[in-house]
């Protein structure tokens, strides 16, 4: 079993690798119970966002108050993207041990509440806790990765968390289904318990504490985790805003609050993002440009995808939903087969291929859309996973690689943050502009039609620049050690 204790003095994980690993190390007695716990912290996210989507309709007929659904899913992305904001500061002030075990408390808190709820406010405070303990136990469980793992084995443990998002998108909706329509949609929110548990016993297990962390962080950013959280909170209220001008308002008031926040972060010494961050001069401010534009313009097929294929299409709710699951098992396939490759220096050249094909996904998606041929639905969101897949673990990887020994935990902590603000951002992006083309309820064909294609064009000028930014990422790579030898 291993165990290990962490070090602050621990250097950075470097890019040379001491051979390729293998699959079946993952499952051996030194690594199998890392293996399953970080696993299991992805799982605790993933499983529970399919299972509360698909239940919680279901107990909003049973209470009432139908205006707050969307209140639920905004609530604990905005918390969520919060704790993750606070993850790194509190693996410094506490270990990473006291700071999982009190994260997948707060979660199991807010579960036993929303499970127990006799009305919406209730499930509200719930989902609230749900989304702040799982944005902290996503950001300390990406920086335990390098700590728990030698360098040859990281590409095989983001391959293994491909197969558990792959799982919880294809399992997900239809246990939680289940549980709802033959036992009751309280069960599809307590199963997370269980879970809780087991991902406790193993934390306690295989993390040390170490022995002394004095000094080891600074003062909690309170003021600038807060904006953050407001920033993400008024995109989010902007996608439900009704007019049009009002909801650009909304959007126009967040990108402010986040270029200020973002500018406080960077003269502050106790800064929440790592040194270069979104610096069009380093590969990692480049590289996490790549991190945010992915998933938003990807946002497009999430919001609208299974919408179109209802409305321009009469695909039934299981149909049009198989297509989501098609992109997600494409994505896993894909982590599964590049992790697999025995040399990481291709790893890292293939970075740019992933923005690209999701670039021709989406174009795909566009085409389907404004010609009505939905064959290429189902061939763009294959795309589009293979995309996610081919890049996702290996540019995660390189990011932790590139950042300084001190500043790794903060990087490690922003990946999924970054990456659920993107869908945010995204979601709200999209939402404005199918709004502003017309689309609404009971519109036509043509109508529908016009809005979506824009909706999908636009997605695929976001997958552009990401391209842009991956390829501007391996550029900056390749001259590093050039300038390192010139001094």
């Amino acid at each position: 079993m291993s165990v290990v204790e962490e070090n602050p003095r621990t250097s950075s994980v470097t890019m040379q690798r001491d051979g390729e690993g293998r699959w079946s190390e993952l499952l051996t007695r030194d690594h199998l119970a890392a293996t399953v716990t970080l696993c299991l912290g992805v799982a605790l996210f993933a499983f529970n966002e399919f299972f509360i989507s698909t239940a919680l309709p279901t107990a909003v007929e049973e209470f009432g108050g139908a205006a707050l659904l969307s209140w639920a899913f905004t609530l604990y992305l905005v918390f969520a993207i919060i704790g993750g904001a606070l993850a790194a500061n509190q693996k410094a002030r506490f270990g990473a041990r006291n700071t999982l075990v009190a994260a997948a408390l707060v979660f199991a808190t807010g579960t036993v509440i929303a499970t127990l709820a006799t009305g919406m406010p209730q499930v509200l405070a719930g989902r609230l806790l749900q989304g702040l303990g799982e944005g902290i136990i996503a950001g300390v469980c990406y920086a335990l990765i390098p700590e728990l793992f030698p360098p040859r084995l990281v590409p095989k443990v983001f391959g293994a968390e491909a197969i558990v998002w792959a799982s919880a998108a294809f399992a997900g909706p239809l246990i939680s289904g289940l549980l709802t329509e033959y036992w009751s949609w309280r069960a599809a929110f307590f199963v997370n318990i269980p879970a809780v548990a087991v991902f406790l016993a193993l934390v306690v297990t295989i993390v040390r504490q170490p022995k002394d962390r004095k000094g080891a962080a600074g003062a909690i950013p309170l003021l600038r985790v807060l904006a953050f959280g407001v920033g993400i909170l008024l995109i989010s209220i902007s996608n439900t805003a009704g007019n049009g001008y009002v909801t650009a308002a909304f959007l126009m008031m967040a990108i402010a609050v986040f270029m200020t926040a973002v500018q406080s972060d960077r003269r502050s010494p106790n800064s929440i993002l790592p040194f270069g961050a979104f610096s069009m001069r380093t590969a990692l401010g480049t590289g996490l440009w790549v991190v945010l534009l992915m998933p938003l313009a990807q946002a497009s097929g999430s919001v609208y995808l299974v919408y179109s294929m209802q409305q321009s299409w009469d695909f039934g709710p299981t149909a049009a939903g198989f297509s989501s699951a098609l992109m997600a098992m494409s994505w896993s396939a894909t982590a599964i087969f590049v992790a697999s490759l025995p040399s990481h220096a291709v790893r890292i050249r293939l970075m740019w291929a992933g923005p690209l094909i999701l670039c021709l996904g989406l174009i795909g998606l566009t085409l389907a859309v404004g010609s009505g041929e939905y064959g290429l639905v189902f061939v763009g969101q294959v795309a589009i996973g293979a995309g996610f897949g081919i890049s996702w673990g290996t540019l995660s990887q390189f990011l932790m690689d590139v950042s300084t020994r001190e500043e790794r935990d903060k990087t490690s902590a922003l990946l999924p943050t970054l990456q659920s603000a993107g869908y945010a951002i995204g979601a709200a992006l999209f939402g404005v502009t199918a709004n502003t083309f017309g689309l609404d309820e009971d519109v036509s064909e043509q109508v529908l039609s016009l809005s979506l294609t824009i909706v999908f064009a636009l997605a695929c000028v976001i997958a552009a620049a990401s391209l842009f930014f991956a390829i501007r990422t391996l550029r900056l790579t390749r001259r590093a050690p050039r300038a390192a030898q010139l001094k």
